[in-house]
């Protein structure tokens, strides 16, 4: 039996329990291992006769198992059994629905408001206090720090070939991208996070700068977060610095330092002038001055040229998000749809990012160098960096260049698309696949705010990569339709008219959507690398097959020396 505090559940109900958990569960790459399901997950309480409100289907009964991982509802109703799987981090609002004189049916029961623009409700009878049961249940393993419980991801026993938590190496990043040379070098003043506890512990600064000249610089920078490398050019020597906003205050504080370090970063490649993207609205960055933050002015940097972006805060981009949401979820509703999702601002938000990216990287692509940042440099500071690195560098279009830019610009570096059908080697579903994980749990990699307390914790020994999964099983994540082009810069275009929701995630709940777009698209994609593969094999065998006595080769011919599979690199197929 499994036992967990004053519930008792016998095996063999476990094993019923496990088959159908197993049915959504994913499933490990090592041969050796069993399903997802071990000892660290185990089953709470397993409910039956609940009624789920389906928004699409009506009220669906059937069956709901609470783990310490997911809630998983089945229905015994319907054919085919409509499934919910909820890793319980994903849920982030429970509430009682009526009260014991609620009349009515299906008024009594639980409310539940999901991360990922889903809201479950299920209505349960009102004799014996299961709505309690499960309420408490779902409240404690839904927030378990607040209940002095483990986060799900430290007791995680899953096993892979890779270890994920090795797809970032900052110096063999940097090294990609020719650093060390002779204007930038490495530095580890921040080795303890003494300099900056939100920053990593490597860092990239002009190799004029010395250390002491970085702590001074850091005094007068937000959070301490001094204009570091993010990204260099390798032809031009143009870079990409991040850093927090200036502590300049209502008094117009100056700070020499600052001012001649920013100028050392121009100097570097001999920058006529040095253009700061500022995220925030200009009347946001003069507000920030009332609560001791600021901008960089004309007077003290003379050198530079400040751009405000126009990009709002994480406040107002919530509020869009919340009334998207309101939008998709749970119908559309078709007559009023596209006055409706302009009422919620969120594709003038993406617009307005979009936008501040495209002239970042052409700023740099033209070899000026540039410096972004907004109030702390976590938010729109990584969104705008990692776009503009996205463009300007076909690495990061990769499955695993990808990785490295997240863990890179958003994860080592602290924080609180549209598509291109041939430039990137990943395809939508990992993009999918990584929001869900945001919210997951079930890995370590996007636990906590910053570096400094994810090695205070331990995270890369006790908690699994995502990276491992998604490496693990490569070939699902594949864009067949990607070129390989070494030096193409990307220059969407940031315009109302061309911008489109996207669908298979902020609408893909609702079924008619899943039918119509997601599973083809998926099957598509596998089909097409099937096909791929089976013609690369077909001509790698003509090709080993071919001799001097062929007698399609004269006496004067003789065979190529590129071998088969040099050859095969050139071939591009008609996808």
């Amino acid at each position: 039996a499994v036992k967990n505090r004053d519930t008792i559940v016998t095996v063999h109900k476990v094993h019923a329990a496990a088959r159908l958990l197993a049915a959504s569960a994913p499933v490990t790459a090592d041969a050796s291992s069993t399903i997802f399901i071990r000892l660290c997950v185990y089953l709470c309480r397993a409910y039956k006769d609940i009624i789920y409100i389906c928004p699409f289907a009506g009220a669906l009964k059937g069956k709901v198992f609470i783990t310490n991982y997911r809630l998983y509802f089945r229905s015994n109703d319907v054919d085919p059994s409509v499934i919910l799987d909820v890793p319980l981090s994903t849920i982030g609002r429970v509430e009682k629905m009526g009260g014991a004189s609620s009349r009515g049916e299906n008024s009594y029961g639980l409310d539940i408001t999901c991360k990922d623009m889903r809201n479950l409700r299920f209505a349960l009878k009102q004799e014996g206090h299961s709505r309690r049961d499960i309420f408490e249940l779902l409240f404690r393993y839904a927030f378990p720090v607040s209940h002095g419980l483990q986060l799900f991801a430290f007791l995680s026993q899953e096993k892979y070939e890779e270890n994920g938590w090795n797809i970032y190496e900052p110096v063999d990043e940097y090294r990609r991208q020719g650093l060390p040379n002779d204007k930038w070098r490495i530095t580890f003043i921040n080795e303890k996070y003494e300099l900056c506890d939100t920053y990593p512990t490597k860092l990239v600064v002009p190799y004029k700068a010395s250390d002491e000249d970085l702590r001074r610089v850091a005094t007068f920078r937000s959070r301490s977060r001094i204009p570091v490398l993010s990204w260099i050019h390798r032809e031009n020597q143009a870079v990409i610095v991040r850093c927090s906003q200036p502590l300049v205050g209502m008094s117009g504080k100056r700070n020499k330092d600052d001012e001649r370090y920013l100028d050392v970063i121009r100097e570097a490649n001999g920058t006529p002038k040095l253009t700061i993207y500022d995220a925030r609205p200009n009347v946001n960055a003069v507000a920030n001055k009332a609560t001791g933050g600021g901008y960089e002015g004309d007077d003290a940097y003379q050198n530079a040229e400040l751009v405000f972006l126009d990009i709002h805060n994480i406040h107002v981009m919530r509020e869009s998000l919340r009334k998207l949401k309101d939008i998709v979820y749970p119908n559309v509703e078709e007559a009023h749809w596209l006055s409706s999702l302009e009422s919620t601002h969120w594709l003038e938000h993406i617009k307005l990012v979009l936008s501040g990216a495209i002239q970042v990287a052409d700023k740099v692509s033209s070899g000026s160098s540039v410096v972004v940042h907004c109030s702390d440099g976590w938010d729109r500071t990584a969104q705008l960096t990692s776009l503009a690195m996205l463009m300007l560098d076909s690495h990061y279009r990769t499955l695993r260049g990808f990785q490295v830019l997240l863990e890179k610009e958003w994860i080592s570096f602290g924080h609180k698309f549209t598509s291109f059908p041939t430039a990137f080697e990943f395809n939508e579903r990992l993009l999918v696949v990584i929001l869900d994980h945001l919210y997951s749990c079930r890995f370590g990699t996007f636990l906590f705010n910053c570096e400094s307390v994810r090695d205070a914790n331990a995270l890369r020994s006790k908690t699994v990569s995502l990276w491992s999964m998604i490496n693990a099983d490569s070939s699902s994540y594949v864009n067949p339709f990607y070129t390989v082009e070494s030096s193409r810069v990307l220059y969407p275009v940031a315009s109302m008219r061309h911008l489109e929701l996207w669908v298979m995630y902020y609408i893909r709940w609702n079924p008619r959507i899943r039918q119509q777009s997601q599973s083809p698209m998926e099957q598509r994609y596998r089909e097409l690398l099937a096909l791929r593969d089976q013609y690369v094999k077909k001509l790698e065998e003509l090709q080993m097959s071919e001799d001097p006595s062929s007698p399609h080769l004269t006496n004067n011919s003789t065979p190529s020396a590129t071998s088969p599979r040099q050859r095969i690199t050139h071939l591009h197929t008609p996808f």
